[in-house]
């Protein structure tokens, strides 16, 4: 199975040193010295990684045959993909792969279906479920601890806690101006 490891950004430096956009938990794994890596499009790669390093928070990575920076500024926005065994887990326990996620059916705490999860949108601040319902409609379900209660790889389900609105539209608006919309702020 391939999995998209890290995007290729800017070139960095003169010596053909690009950033990269980390797309696993495990860069250490998939982004280390000597890794091979396919490319989308495939026409990039495969490229080798020849050395990495942090900088000012940022992954650089250096590939073999890249010496130059119209070398690496070729690359940009390239998909760096690896090669895993599907069988593989991530080594958390609440970790998961994309691929295992994908096709899971959407259920909450009280069994009532919500649909299937067709992709994972990964963002800065957390991943959401893009879930499709019964109807074709989509739901975005944020993958946090508070709302995605358990994951059953074996029963092929994600059990979800939602908050009111978040799939039935109807949210309930709670506000700290009712006492002053009373008219009791008169000074």
């Amino acid at each position: 199975m391939q999995l998209v490891v890290a995007r290729i950004g800017r070139a960095h430096g003169i010596k053909g040193e690009v950033t990269v956009e980390v797309r696993t938990d495990e860069p250490e794994l998939r982004l280390g010295p000597g890794a091979v890596l396919a490319t989308d499009p495939a026409s990039a790669g495969p490229l080798t990684i020849a050395s990495g390093r942090v900088h000012s928070g940022r992954l650089l990575l250096r590939f073999e045959g890249v010496h130059d920076r119209t070398g690496a500024e070729a690359l940009r926005n390239t998909l760096l993909i690896a090669d895993v065994d599907p069988e593989e887990r991530p080594e958390g326990e609440d970790e998961y792969y994309d691929h295992q996620l994908i096709d899971l059916d959407v259920v909450t705490k009280e069994g009532e279906e919500v649909g299937r999860i067709t992709e994972i949108s990964h963002l800065p601040t957390q991943d959401l479920f893009v879930v499709e319902r019964p109807d074709g409609s989509e739901v975005f379900v944020p993958f946090v601890e508070e709302i995605v209660a358990e994951i059953d790889l074996e029963e092929q389900r994600a059990v979800i806690t939602p908050p009111p609105g978040l799939i039935d539209g109807r949210a309930e608006v709670a506000s700290s101006r009712d006492a002053s919309e009373s008219g009791d702020d008169a000074r």
